[in-house]
């Protein structure tokens, strides 16, 4: 039974886990962590999906060194380092703007979660776009999520946006799994550590929100240029601290996901 109104879920039964990537604003480098955890979960034996939710301004055709296919020769899901991949970037031209209205967005996502062969995932990242749309109702009423993370930086402004991000999910009644505090910190050459968007925003907000800090993920330039050159730092550059990070991260997410569904113990807070 459904809820009044409320349309009936989408079965995905090869697919074990959908994590929704999310933030209240955009520039807090969502893609890049969707990216990055995807490969990381990867990394750690698991089966992954990535599919780009982001119908307006996709990412992940860039960050995978992917572009347009012919979708008439071309079978989807995509493959490139391990990980089986969607976007509507694989359909339409980087420089052809996608003007459509929600019912259209709608159907694209519902379409990438139901007419692309899956096959057998252990973890669907899913990139959404930022802000409370569309793209993001469809997926929350729609996809069997199994929950969601929150991806903020340590400013205030991102924060107060994060908390926007948070309030949908709740509403909804989307599972949370945490925070994750992007471009948290500098570690200079001199080996000390520079707090240069300020210090413990994420781990604030989710003491606040009564919500689990996933944990923070360091700055360093080679993660930009790793994505625009299409082979994110994870994949490239797997001994970094901040791919350790995304290690580190990619397991604290599959343990909770274990906590939210009953199968393990709640995690120890985490104090950065």
């Amino acid at each position: 039974m459904h809820p009044q109104g409320a349309p009936p879920k989408i079965a995905l039964p090869g697919v074990k886990s959908l994590i929704a990537v999310a933030s209240g604003k955009g520039g807090v480098g969502k893609s890049t962590v969707a990216a990055n955890l995807a490969l990381a979960l990867h990394a750690q034996g698991a089966k992954v999906g990535l599919m780009d939710a982001d119908i307006y301004g996709p990412s992940v055709p860039i960050m995978m060194g992917l572009g347009t296919v012919d979708t008439k020769t071309t079978m989807f899901p995509l493959e490139k380092y391990g990980l089986k991949l969607m976007s509507m970037g694989f359909v339409v031209n980087a420089e052809q703007a996608v003007i459509w209205r929600g019912p259209m967005v709608h159907k694209a996502v519902t379409q990438f979660l139901t007419d692309i062969d899956w096959g057998q995932l252990d973890y669907l990242v899913i990139d959404l776009p930022p802000g409370t749309g569309d793209a993001q109702l469809t997926l929350t009423q729609t996809a069997p999520l199994s929950g969601a993370v929150i991806v903020t930086t340590p400013q205030e402004v991102s924060l107060i946006d994060a908390r926007k991000g948070l309030e949908m999910f709740r509403q909804v009644r989307v599972p949370i799994l945490g925070i994750i505090e992007n471009m948290s910190y500098f570690v200079g050459d001199d080996g000390k550590r520079y707090d240069i968007y300020g210090h413990g925003g994420g781990q604030k907000l989710a003491t606040e929100t009564g919500m689990t800090f996933l944990g923070a993920i360091p700055i360093d330039p080679r993660v930009a240029q790793c994505g625009d050159q299409g082979d994110p730092i994870v994949h490239r550059f797997p001994d970094t601290p901040v791919a350790k990070a995304y290690l580190a991260l990619a397991g604290t997410i599959a343990q909770e996901l274990k906590r939210a569904a009953g199968q393990a113990p709640p995690l120890p807070s985490v104090n950065l």
